[in-house]
């Protein structure tokens, strides 16, 4: 967060009531004089590890405060309490998940909107109550408030990540359609896996390894003497086919291999780059178990077979799983450690980017293997806040552990828990860029507050299951508001069987999640698109196409989150502020401001209730305008199982390209436009470009920006930026909505005679213009 300023705002958008006693304060928006913070609702306490402060709230309006797994996006306000701190937890009710984001954002009666961060670390639970008021409760830490004052949604979006780091600007590449599962189980069936996909030719940017690639779940090693020999190869020829390849790194390291055989632990344990814990006055390094097995687990399972076992999770805990170690990525010899192994490891298998999981950080036993000292008050705090667990460590380690606060200061993991993935984010995206040579990308569970701006997060270990589809709206909703865009769920679910009916719907809502990875468990039945069947296949290929028909626009849109802090997948509300009814809306969602995605949700439905808010709205497929009687209504909408309604709000100019099977080879083919026409017959917007691929384009002014105006006589383009990037690229098509006749187009002051109206669809469709994206369009009709 940046310092706050030494002297106060000359024009400051609030002002501030304080009563001395009791104590209490007011935030007051001075244009309307809404009260956005009131703390007179409730007692204020500030007491050695419980800090308790309540707020009444300008409206029930309020979205935010994460990481959980929500039934609403707008929150439910009778007496709901949700718990803030860091645990290796699959979405499950009110369970406190992976991150922690202490950030809401709510809607004044007058449809103005703010947003409030407590920027603190410890854990902590939030009620919310219908007066409406909210009450913090937390155990660490001090009360750090910043408050944002839009006045609209997206621009409280756009100041708070301001303040916490703008979003990261991913790879064009990583936007593509991603294929990943836990157990493959060998090189042999991850090629079928791929076979299958080229032999549909279904998009395929991103292919991944999971931890069976690695020799018994070592960190920086791979089976090269058993299933997974020969994996560099294949990921070069992955590579020249298209298709990246991106690993998973853990941080829990193994401290059980013979000495002198496993770097990361014998230079680490060197370095001093492991969290430690203080016993009998002797400082050791904390041991925990997670994935990594024993040297000898090929014996130890010849003599005890955990399938067999009553629990065959706690057999393997105990029997297979090595003690490890946890590296504190505050300790910049941690952060040096860790880069070099990541860059060298690059040598061995070319990844692409990196997946970074269980950097809660996930521990299968309490605390440690020692357990923890409960006599000690951060292990048993006086409070403890209503998050899962009988104790904080459950899931983790002990929170007397040893921590680095900042490069030179020592804390404990009480107060550094829930910054541990976000510590461990900025040193892999520096690591990877510089294995890479490239912009990259970091996929990581666990995160905080500023997180966004090293890299994305998926929703976590989903299930098979007909609610998760909805719930996987709401949580792309809450990222964005959190600063973190690159965000999407596992696409057919992570836990248990799959099935066709289930992951039809969910390749469809997939196809626009802005980080589309379909991922499975072990052991579960296989559920890549190829896995169905012919029909399936070409199905999830259609909608795919349908998607990398669009990614020009989509990485605009990251563009304007990465340089304005702007939302990608946005919610309804936030571009019609003034409609009440789309306050509560988290079944359709919006790609920006111009395209309206209603998926079917529903076990059996292949129809679907879409609400159309006061503007012309076209189908995607077909460029029909809505009625304008469905203005500001719901209206049950055909969905057979091959299709997901897509509709263009009028006003916009959507930027395209025609398909391929993988970025690198659509990024060549022709650009083109939809121009969606409003009200007043205009309509705009915009193209970035760049070489999709380079580290630090934007800052260093490498890349290309386009305007595009139309209005009811032709389109136009000024360009804000011109690069070489965009030299071998034409624009070749434009798709008019909503005219009303046309008798001529013109083309460089000539008839231009490729184009096609139709009366019926009120659509103007225009080709063949070959026109050099280095050159200023303008084509005119009439």
């Amino acid at each position: 967060m940046p310092e706050p300023a030494a002297t106060m705002a000359t024009e400051p958008m609030y002002d501030v009531e304080l009563t001395e006693d009791p104590f209490s304060l007011k935030v007051i928006r001075k244009d309307t004089n809404a009260v956005i913070w009131d703390t007179s609702v409730g007692s204020f306490v500030f007491a050695d590890q419980f800090l308790q402060i309540s707020t009444l709230l300008p409206s029930s309006n309020f979205y935010g405060l994460g990481e959980h797994e929500h039934p609403s996006f707008r929150h439910n306000m009778n007496y709901k309490t949700w718990g803030s701190f860091a645990r290796d937890q699959g979405p499950n009710g009110d369970a406190n998940l992976y991150g922690v984001h202490p950030f809401y954002t709510c809607l004044e009666e007058d449809t103005n909107a703010h947003g409030v961060l407590l920027f603190n670390s410890n854990a902590m639970d939030f009620t919310l109550q219908p007066t409406p008021a909210l009450t913090y409760r937390t155990i660490g830490g001090v009360l750090d408030f910043y408050m944002f004052f839009g006045p609209t949604p997206e621009m409280v979006v756009q100041q708070y990540t301001e303040a916490i780091g703008r979003p990261y600007m991913p790879p064009y590449w990583s936007l593509g359609f991603q294929l990943c599962r836990y157990g493959y189980n060998s090189l042999a069936r991850a090629r079928e896996v791929v076979e299958g996909m080229r032999k549909y030719n279904i998009p395929h940017d991103v292919q991944y390894g999971d931890i069976d690639y690695m020799d018994r779940q070592l960190d920086f090693t791979y089976d090269k003497e058993g299933v997974y020999n020969g994996l560099p190869d294949f990921v070069r020829e992955l590579q020249s086919q298209g298709t990246h390849y991106i690993i998973i790194l853990d941080p829990a390291i193994s401290a059980t291999e013979p000495t002198g055989t496993y770097p990361p632990y014998d230079i680490g344990t060197k370095e001093g780059v492991f969290i430690t814990v203080t016993k009998d006055g002797v400082e050791k390094e904390l041991l925990g178990k997670v994935w990594p097995d024993y040297p000898n687990i090929t014996d130890i399972k010849e003599e005890i077979d955990c399938d067999k076992a009553e629990n065959s999770w706690t057999c393997g805990i105990e029997h297979y799983r090595a003690p490890s170690v946890f590296p504190d990525f505050q300790n910049p010899k941690t952060q040096n450690w860790w880069i070099n192994l990541t860059v060298d490891f690059h040598d061995e298998i070319p990844y692409d980017g990196l997946w970074i999981d269980m950097n809660e950080p996930a521990n299968f036993v309490v605390g440690s293997i020692e357990g923890c000292d409960y006599t000690n008050k951060l292990e048993s705090p006086p409070y403890k806040p209503k998050i899962w667990g009988p104790v904080l460590a459950e899931k983790t380690i002990c929170m007397a552990a040893n921590n680095y606060r900042t490069a030179t200061e020592k804390t404990t993991h009480y107060n550094m828990h829930s910054l541990f993935g976000w510590s461990q984010s900025e040193p892999t995206l520096r690591a990877t860029r510089m294995a890479t040579g490239e912009r990259s990308i970091v996929v990581t569970r666990s995160t905080f507050p500023g997180s966004g701006k090293y890299g994305g997060h998926w929703l976590g270990d989903n299930a098979s299951v007909w609610p998760h589809v909805h719930k996987s709206i709401i949580g792309m909703l809450e990222f964005g508001l959190f600063g973190i865009p690159y965000i999407g769920a596992d696409i057919c679910g992570f836990f248990d069987n799959t099935t066709e009916p289930l992951c039809r719907r969910w390749m469809q809502l997939g196809a626009f999640y802005p980080y589309s990875r379909n991922h499975n468990g072990i052991a579960y039945r296989p559920q890549d698109p190829a896995a169905f069947g012919d029909q399936f296949a070409l199905d999830s290929k259609a909608v795919l196409l349908v998607r990398y028909t669009l990614l020009p626009y989509l990485y605009t849109l990251f563009y304007y989150a990465h340089t304005e802090g702007s939302t990608v997948v946005r919610p309804v509300m936030h571009e019609f502020v003034k409609d009440s009814s789309t306050y509560g809306i988290d079944r359709q969602f919006l790609w920006g401001a111009a395209l309206h995605i209603s998926p079917v949700l529903d076990e059996g439905a292949t129809t679907v209730d879409v609400y159309f808010p006061d503007c012309r709205w076209y189908d995607y497929y077909t460029g029909v305008e809505r009625s304008t009687s469905d203005r500001g209504k719901t209206r049950t909408l055909d969905a057979p199982l091959n299709h997901i309604p897509l509709h263009v709000r009028g006003g916009y100019i959507i930027p395209t390209q025609t398909p391929d099977n993988s970025t690198v080879f659509s990024r060549l083919l022709p650009m083109g436009l939809i121009v969606a026409l409003d009200d007043e017959y205009t309509a705009s917007g915009s193209l970035f470009w760049d070489d999709g691929d380079s580290i630090d384009t934007i800052e260093n002014g490498q890349y290309y920006l386009a305007s595009y105006a139309a209005t009811k006589n032709g389109v136009q383009s000024s360009t804000n930026s011109n690069h070489e990037s965009v030299d071998s690229l034409v624009m070749d098509n434009i798709l008019v909505y909503g005219l009303d006749n046309v008798n001529r187009v013109v083309y460089k002051n000539q008839d231009h005679t490729n184009w096609e109206f139709s009366s019926i669809t009120k659509v103007l469709s225009i080709t063949e213009l070959n026109h050099p994206m280095t050159s200023q369009l303008r084509v005119t009709w009439e």
